[in-house]
């Protein structure tokens, strides 16, 4: 399987590994959620991005 990119939490960098090489965080995966079109709380996240 293939690398994907990850983002650091604590700085915002991106990398590939799973350790952040600049400050040693943990790195997560930065692809968004899967779609559903039953999603029970689209309509929240909606609410919240208009602010």
């Amino acid at each position: 399987m293939g690398q994907k990119i990850r983002k650091c939490k604590n700085c915002g960098r991106y990398t590939l590994r799973e350790i952040c090489p600049v400050c040693g965080g943990k790195a997560f995966p930065t692809h968004p959620a899967r779609f559903s079109p039953q999603d029970p709380y689209g309509r929240y996240r909606r609410m919240a991005k208009k602010g």
